[in-house]
This record gives C-alpha cells, structure tokens and sequence, in this order.
C-alpha cells in the first residue's frame, strides 16, 4: 500500500483509513513497499479469496459487513488447515472514495482484524470502473508439518461438518425476494438471522486446533457442501455415503424444508456455508467431539468414508440414492 514521494489521493486514503489497522510492527506503519512476516518456527499457510459486488455481496450491503465477510471468507480457509490467524494483505478496487462507505468499511475490518489476532500487513488500492471488489490474502501459522490438507481422508473416516449448512445461501434468497422471501415474510426474525448468515460468516478459528489434532483432511465450506465434499474426495482417491437428514439445519431452514419450500439441493448445494468439511478417524471421533465442545463449536457427522473413485452418494432416510441436479455454486 506504501508509496513514496508527494502524498497522492490513495497515499490520503491509506493513512486515514488503514494505517491505524497496520498493527504489526512488520508492517511499518503501512510506510514500505513490503511487509515481514515472522514464522517463528512455525509454518506459513497462505490463502486468497476475493468477493466481488452483485456476486459475493448485494450494493446496498452495509460497508462494514462487507469488509467483514471480506477477512472472514479467509479466515474460514486457514481454521479449516487448523492455522491461527497471523496477518493479512488488501486489495481494494473502488469506483470512488466516498468518506462515509469508506469509513464504515475500516471500522468493520479494523474491529474484525483486532477480535480474529489478524492485523493489516499492507496491500493496495486502485479505481475501477466495474464493481467493488476486494481482495485479501491472509497467513496463518500451524506447527511445522501440521497443515491439514484436502488429502488425506481414509476408508473408514466419519464426514463430519461444524455449525448449520444451508444458511448463506436461503439468506441471499431473502434479500433477493421470491418464494424464499415470501414464504418468511411473517418471521422477521429467521430472515434477518439468514441474511445476517449470508453478510456475515462465522469462520471456526477455535476449532483450529482439534483439526490440526484430529483430522485426516479438511476444508471449508464455500462453494456448496456437495460439492466441496466431492472435491476433498476425489484429491483423497475416495469417495463417501452421506445421509441427507444428518445434515445439519437452522430451525430456519428445516421449517423451509418441512413446509417444502425448498428441496434439499438448495441447502447442500448453495454456497457461502464457510464452515469446516472433515474426515475424522472413527477412533478420534469422540475425542474430537468433546474438544469441539469445550471449543463451543457445534459439529455433526454426516456420513462415512468409503472405497472407490465415483462421486459421493446422497442417501434419503430409506438409503436410497438422491440425485442432485448440481452440487455448487460456480463462477464460470
């Protein structure tokens, strides 16, 4: 974000509104063209996730929501590897520099940035004329060797996901009106909790560490749980047996399901969970459940591991096999 010479108009922005998140003495204040970084004898885990305007989030979307779910997108990534959050880089592509949208924005991520432990390390801003976008890359540390990948779930493994699936993607339906819209319109309080679902993640950073102690491979939850489940299988060379009345619903929208307002595929396949995906050896399981417990984060098994290379099978309350007419959001 650094430049030198005579103060510019994004020299202005930079110092009024994220040199006081640049906490890190290795960021110097935001005044260098580079950040350090410490490992401390730890490793590095990088991850990057940008969120785009009318994609990831609505225009009318209040600022400092977006600079939340900007940093927590991120975080969700490192907690499912079982880092901790050690710092992060922004980019930032604005169409203007209005005070008051600019303002809540660096209110938002500077208090996201302070409660997480993940300060500004540096980054960049530039005009655009299309939308909004913002980008982050955030580092975490883990102990060295301890990353958990995608690779690595085993035959025997229990699929296991933390909090409630389905949630982002019913609360973007909310704001965009339709059936989902209608059908809650009497329930102010289930629409804005799912809206404040889709805004707003919940990245699980206090399960980091029983991943790292526990599971075989992780993830999180991004693009829809079908079809990030079938992802961290097919890099495993395994594929799985789900139970769709396992998968774990808000009151909110379990009461969408039961009313048949929306079919399962809705939930597993929507996007924008950012929860954590796992296999856990059957063995851990319940070592795992207990520090997920003193974690205060609520996880639920929703199927097992199994042999072979074809896709996860999604199986009804009599075992019989669901067939999804797609399995997550795609950008392309």
């Amino acid at each position: 974000m650094a430049r030198n010479g005579d103060a510019s108009g994004e020299d202005t922005l930079i110092s009024r509104y994220f040199k006081p998140l640049a906490t890190d003495p290795g960021a110097f204040g935001l005044t260098d063209d580079a950040a350090v970084l410490k490992a401390d004898g730890f490793d590095i885990v990088v991850n990057t996730d940008a969120i785009v305007e009318g994609v990831h989030f609505l225009p009318d979307d209040p600022a400092d929501t977006v600079a939340r779910k900007a940093l927590r997108v991120n975080l969700s990534d490192l907690a499912a590897k079982g880092a901790a959050p050690a710092g992060f880089v922004l980019t930032l592509a604005l169409r203007e520099t209005g005070h008051a949208w600019l303002s809540e924005f660096a209110r938002g991520l500077g208090e996201d940035a302070k409660f997480f432990g993940c300060p500004l390390l540096g980054g960049d801003t530039v005009s655009t004329p299309g939308p909004l976008m913002i980008s982050i890359t955030a580092f975490g540390r883990v102990p060295a060797g301890k990353m958990v990948r995608r690779l690595g779930a085993a035959v025997g493994d229990r699929v296991v996901v933390t909090g409630t699936i389905g949630d982002a993607a019913l609360g973007l339906a909310v704001r965009k009106g339709g059936a989902v819209a209608q059908a809650l319109a009497d329930d102010a309080a289930s629409s804005d909790t799912l809206v404040s679902r889709y805004r707003v993640p919940q990245p699980r950073g206090a399960l980091a560490q029983a991943v790292r102690d526990h599971a075989s491979a992780a993830m999180d939850v991004s693009d829809g749980l079908a079809g990030d489940l079938a992802k961290l299988c097919a890099v495993s060379g395994v594929s799985a047996d789900l139970e769709v009345d396992k998968v774990p619903l808000s009151i909110a929208a379990r009461s969408l399901v039961e009313r048949g307002m929306i079919g399962i595929e809705a939930i597993v396949a929507g996007g924008d969970d950012y929860e954590i995906l796992c296999a856990i050896p059957d063995n851990r399981f319940e070592a795992f459940v207990r520090d997920a417990r003193s974690a205060g984060v609520a996880v639920t098994a929703i199927g097992t591991i199994i042999e072979g290379p074809a896709k996860p099978r999604w199986l009804d309350a009599r075992g019989r096999s669901i067939v999804l007419s797609r399995t997550s959001y795609s950008h392309f």
